[in-house]
């Protein structure tokens, strides 16, 4: 019996060690193949790790704390008039951009409307009204045409449709002496468009500020 045993013990571990080395796969007897490529392709390789010297580690460290570049960007300035275009003209060819980075466009600045009160007799009638508006919680604009004052503004817009509206919503709530008055009429001129500006550029538009009128760079619509 035991040597039955024994016999049937070693003919197990034999069809065993023939299943796990696949020597049974031709009768359709073996262990399911096992492949991970994408664990093989996770493995650290020593051979491609470098040590780095201090010098090396300093340097990385430095550029790391160095700002991300801004992406280049369309920016715009104006709309200029044409004494301001020809100091403009002037500058750009002084300040020797490279070419096909700047253009300049003939531009429309819409004129502006605005619900006027004005003009006041005193400076005592002035802050009367202004008074009388803030009790009614009505915010003011400054008006930017000299030639307006000493008068108030309650509200500014590119056309006259939105002043009139504002105007009858104002005169429900007790506005009587408010007008609607064309502060600026349109105006034609150019506008300087700069396509595509990288930290390169920018730095060198800077240099033109003194010729912008006050105006300041936008992001092109």
């Amino acid at each position: 019996m035991l040597r039955l045993l024994v016999l049937t013990l070693l003919l197990l571990n034999g069809v065993y060690f023939a299943w796990s080395q696949g020597l049974l796969a031709a009768y359709g007897f073996g262990p399911v193949a096992q492949s991970e490529p994408q664990r093989l392709a996770q493995q650290i390789r020593p051979e491609s790790l470098k040590v780095l010297t201090a010098k090396e580690q300093l340097v990385l460290a430095d550029a790391a704390k160095q700002p991300a570049p801004k992406l280049a960007a369309c920016l715009q300035v104006g709309v200029f008039d044409e004494a301001q275009s020809a100091r403009l003209r002037t500058a750009l060819a002084a300040a020797q951009l490279p070419e096909g980075t700047w253009l300049l466009e003939d531009a429309l600045t819409p004129g502006r409307w605005i619900l006027y009160m004005g003009k006041f007799a005193s400076t005592e009638a002035l802050a009367k009204k202004r008074s009388e508006l803030a009790n009614l919680n009505l915010k003011l604009e400054p008006l930017t045409n000299p030639a307006l004052q000493p008068g108030l503004s309650l509200g500014g817009f590119d056309n006259p449709a939105a002043a009139s509206a504002l105007l009858e919503a104002l005169g429900r709530r007790g506005v009587r002496t408010a007008q609607v008055m064309q502060e600026y009429p349109p105006v034609r001129g150019t506008l300087l468009r700069v396509p595509a500006a990288d930290d390169a550029l920018r730095a060198r538009l800077d240099g033109l500020k003194p010729v912008l009128a006050g105006k300041s760079w936008v992001a092109c619509p």
